[in-house]
């Protein structure tokens, strides 16, 4: 037997009692005649101890030639401890070694492993193995696994059935693009790895299955962001003989339940916004509403007062930043900067702080009186001490513009706390939208999402109004889930289809299948998907996903610790009929 406890369970109630542990080397402190050692598992800390007077010389020496990292096993008794620590579970306990042995031998790590590590992340990722035991990478991981538990709880519970679906699949042209696997069978013919099992429920509800969800990786080939994987989980469910109520109770309480059982947080009910209010209001889809800074359209007061900076545009709005009137116009410069990176794109702001007295003071007094400014404040329910940003542009841009600009200025504001958590559904999305450069329509979602039933009518006569059968569940100004309603008419999903562009032809050949399963009964049915790395994260108060995942990909997608992607073997290419071009 390697080990009768862990390093994390031995307390005063274990006093003399002969126990072996066996663990990593953590730390060695040699004072000549007495040894102390901290013994690591995936448990905790135990502290060892080898002194002249009680134990064997054999032992010092052994001691002396452990390194850190080394795997030991010792044994001995259970003692208190002279100097006690608070810290950790089991410091008010040592052991007296009367046995060591060293198990495995090990290098000098390229970084220390402790909570706060001298290790750069790209470093780390190489040895992800080692940066795996230290604790802020290891309790995130048992984080990850408990939510995982409760997510499996709550829907076994609800009657889901939890059914793995294909990782081979056929490759679809819309939406991001597939990993290709090419088959040695069938040369010439490649599969694709999934990026979501969605053909395949909708086929278990027309299977009755009724309830289904999975845990399942999902895969897409896309340009990388500093925070999005090429592989990532999803918690896929659906369900038949429902509406969007329904499903939208079963998730939100699902929602609920992980909030409370993790964080002990209960919230009665999750706010509800339309996409066009989404977008007027926030700039975004997914707004964090942690905190207000609402935006207020100024057109009527702002335009036809001779500033031709915003006389010309087709929007002007802005925003109030509570306490911001204490910047000084350096503190303003620097923000002026920060919106004309690159990344956000904007001309500029105008400012207006609303001083203690009542009074206003603009960077375009010029061309606005105090009782102007006055009523831009009113309608921006701007406080005392507030700085009212204001910025002007084509409509779309200038929204997504000021969104960025309200989520940093609440990030310096500290406004986003990681305790709080904010929940809403995003409903009522455009089924469709219009992209310039394929001069056709597109699925906002996916060329599965239905109508909503009132709007079926305009997909002839006007396609951009109608409304999307979808909701998304955002939480803290991040989109967790999204999902809708699907289309079960062979009919609609062929008029779906024909808007996407596609011919009768190339419809058949890539979603045949699924055509020919609805002439078979299929039910009403409808479903979510979670994405589960990104809600682990942030029930962690976290929003940087490549912690909660034990073995990631760097920001080009690339896995540093294995070396991959990498070259294959000619043979192999050879065996699949690929050739390379040179």
């Amino acid at each position: 037997m390697f080990r009768t406890h862990t390093c994390g369970e031995l307390n005063l109630n274990h006093l003399n009692q002969k126990v072996t542990l066996s663990g990593w080397v953590s730390v060695i402190r040699d004072k000549g005649f007495m040894i102390w050692i901290d013994l690591r598992d995936r448990y905790g800390i135990t502290q060892l101890i080898i002194d002249e007077e009680r134990s064997d010389k054999s032992l010092l020496e052994t001691a002396r030639n452990l390194g850190r990292e080394f795997v030991i096993q010792a044994t001995g008794t259970v003692i208190e401890r002279a100097s006690k620590n608070p810290n950790i579970p089991t410091g008010e306990i040592e052991i007296l070694v009367e046995n060591l042995e060293i198990l495995n031998e090990s290098k000098l790590p390229p970084f220390t492993i402790e909570d706060k590590t001298d290790g750069g992340e790209e470093l780390r990722m190489q040895y992800r193995y080692l940066d795996l035991r230290r604790n802020p990478v290891k309790n995130k991981l048992i984080f990850r696994h408990k939510v995982a538990q409760e997510v499996r709880k709550y829907l076994s519970d609800k009657g889901f059935i939890e059914v793995e679906t294909p990782v081979l699949i056929k490759s679809t042209p819309e939406g991001a693009r597939d990993f290709v696997v090419p088959s040695r069978m069938n040369p010439g013919e490649f599969y694709a790895l999934p990026q979501s099992p969605q053909t395949f429920k909708q086929l278990m509800m027309v299977g009755g299955l009724d309830k289904y969800f999975q845990i399942v990786k999902c895969f897409r080939d896309e340009d990388l962001r500093a925070d999005r994987q090429p592989e990532f989980t999803q918690i896929d469910c659906e369900m038949a003989f429902v509406e969007q109520e329904d499903v939208l109770e079963i998730f939100e309480g699902m929602t609920k339940y992980l909030l409370k059982e993790i964080h002990g947080i209960e919230i009665e009910k999750f706010p509800r916004i339309t996409y066009e209010e989404a977008m007027r209001k926030y700039g975004n889809d997914k707004p964090d509403i942690r905190f207000g800074m609402e935006f207020h359209e100024l057109n009527d007061l702002a335009q036809n007062k001779g500033f031709e900076i915003f006389d010309k545009e087709e929007l002007v709005v802005g925003i109030s930043a509570p306490t911001l009137n204490s910047y000084t116009r350096k503190d303003i410069d620097r923000l002026l900067e920060w919106i004309q990176r690159p990344q956000i794109g904007a001309r500029g702001f105008v400012w207006v702080r609303v001083n203690e007295d009542g009074s206003f003071k603009s960077s375009a007094d010029k061309f606005y009186s105090q009782e102007d400014l006055a009523a831009f404040a009113e309608r921006m329910n701007a406080q005392k001490g507030d700085l009212m940003i204001i910025m002007a542009g084509k409509a779309n841009d200038t929204r997504k513009q000021l969104s960025a600009l309200r989520m940093e200025l609440a990030e310096r504001l500290e406004l986003r706390k990681p305790d709080e958590f904010a929940p809403l559904w995003v409903v009522d999305f455009p089924l469709l939208e219009w992209d310039e450069e394929t001069n056709r329509w597109h699925a906002m979602h996916h060329p599965f999402t239905s109508p909503k039933p009132e709007d079926i009518s305009k997909l002839k006569t006007n396609p951009g109004e109608v409304r999307a059968n979808a909701y998304d569940m955002v939480l803290n100004g991040n989109e967790i889930g999204g999902g809708s309603i699907r289309i079960h008419d062979k009919e609609l999903q062929s008029q779906m289809f024909e808007l996407l562009g596609f011919t009768p032809e190339q419809a058949e050949e890539q979603f045949g299948f699924l055509m020919n399963a609805f002439q078979y009964g299929a039910p009403p049915h409808g479903g979510l998907a979670f994405g589960f790395d990104r809600l682990v994260a942030i029930l962690d108060g976290s929003e940087t996903i490549r912690d909660y995942i034990a073995f990631p990909k760097n920001n080009s997608g690339r896995d540093v610790m294995i070396d991959a992607p990498s070259p294959i073997d000619p043979s192999q290419l050879d065996e699949l009929e690929i050739s390379l071009k040179q």
